[in-house]
């Protein structure tokens, strides 16, 4: 029997379970690194699944359709506005972000780079000890709140959140290592939050609610 494998049965005798219809999420606390790189690496080819490793602390959530379709609303919308505007930028969907030297990893539902294109765009995998972080993220709240995540995404320096939760959009902003709603995107300037939810409620939003 692995070391992931044993590490995996001692956590799950105390893991917190959510088997909501819309996500199924367990978190399992005393999860060694190497078991969470394991475990994403052979999830890697298999859509649907996101981890977030934070501290011996591993979530692993599986998103459905309600999850996935505001998810790409937004990540339409953002490259409409940013083509409309001339913006250069580098969608990298859901790609892993990881530091052993931090002891934090995470897939955000969606992330743009809006500077460093040039570099972004060559690269095949992301090494976030050299490469510059993503300037903003999406975040889709199904059952789990991904503000429990922010502390996460500033250590890794996302300058931008973009979070849709029940049906409205809000906006935070990287500032003095913490995050603050924002009446206005910083990344993409003049883009409020309401009318981007505004947006989501034309094109079937309420189809789009996530409870």
């Amino acid at each position: 029997m692995s070391a992931a494998t044993l590490d995996i049965e001692q956590a799950a005798q105390s893991a917190q379970w959510d088997d909501s219809p819309e996500t199924e999420r367990i978190v399992l606390d005393g999860i060694r690194w190497e078991t969470y790189i394991a475990l994403s690496d052979d999830y890697t080819d298999r859509p649907g699944y996101r981890f977030t490793y934070d501290n011996g602390t591993l979530e692993i959530m599986t998103v459905a359709a309600r999850h996935e379709k505001p998810n790409r609303a937004l990540a339409t919308l953002v490259q409409i506005i940013a083509e409309e505007r001339g913006m250069d930028f580098v969608n990298l969907g859901s790609t892993t972000f990881r530091r052993k030297d931090l002891r934090k990893g995470f897939e955000p539902d969606t992330c743009f780079y809006f500077e460093n294109t040039e570099l972004m765009r060559e690269k095949d995998e992301v090494d976030p000890r050299v490469d510059p972080p993503p300037n903003l993220i999406i975040e889709i709240d199904n059952t789990r709140s991904s503000k429990r995540r922010f502390p996460l995404f500033a250590a890794f320096g996302i300058t931008e959140v973009w979070r849709h939760h029940r049906g409205t959009v809000q906006f935070f902003g990287l500032h003095a290592g913490g995050y603050s709603e924002m009446t206005q995107s910083a990344v993409l300037p003049e883009v409020r939050p309401e009318l981007v939810t505004g947006f989501l409620e034309l094109a079937g939003g309420r189809n789009l609610r996530t409870g």
